[in-house]
């Protein structure tokens, strides 16, 4: 790989970890979920790198298209914009450094033993991927799933209607002069 590829890749990772991290430490919901996007549209930029134009288009398509409008939409009709400055779970704080220090463990273990050989690499065709053959295998292969997991987005988009819908407050109304 020329060495320009390299710092390309490079620089690709330095963003997508940086959003990521901004979206995780961001104190308010909109920018976290801004920052998400700019994940998103970093992925799918690796995508592209990488030679899968399909998955990109993808990418950018439900996660940063269609996924995020509605998170956005979800988040300014919550009211939710700003997240709470108190730990709202007790020892949550413990529990990610404990899971952040496993990371760095894996990371360590991973370049550590990278260079071992673990077996041969599948052969792959050439229409592995293709969006035809996605679609086939989508709507004959897993179409109960598919329709399981529309039916479970619908709900969810629902459910989150119903509880913001303000309640209705009836007063009691007697006309003027007949107290």
């Amino acid at each position: 790989m020329p060495v320009i590829g390299i710092i390309f890749y490079a620089f690709l990772a330095v963003v997508a970890v940086t959003t990521a991290v901004g979206m995780l430490v961001n104190r308010n919901a909109i920018y976290a979920a801004l920052m998400l996007v700019l994940n998103f549209a970093t992925v799918a930029i690796l995508y592209l790198a990488l030679g899968a134009p399909f998955l990109a288009l993808t990418q950018i398509t439900v996660y940063a298209g269609a996924i995020m409008v509605l998170f956005l939409f979800v988040i300014t009709l919550l009211g939710a914009e700003m997240l709470p400055g108190k730990e709202p779970l007790k020892g949550h704080r413990t529990a990610a450094m404990i899971m952040a220090l496993i990371f760095v463990v894996e990371v360590v273990l991973f370049l550590v033993f990278r260079n071992q050989v673990v077996g041969p690499i599948a052969e792959v065709s050439l229409e592995f991927g293709s969006p035809h053959n996605i679609g086939v295998t989508m709507f004959t292969q897993y179409l109960l799933p598919l329709e399981i997991i529309g039916i479970i987005l619908l709900s969810a988009t629902v459910g989150a209607i119903i509880l913001t819908k303000p309640e209705k407050k009836v007063a009691n109304y007697l006309p003027q002069g007949k107290e």
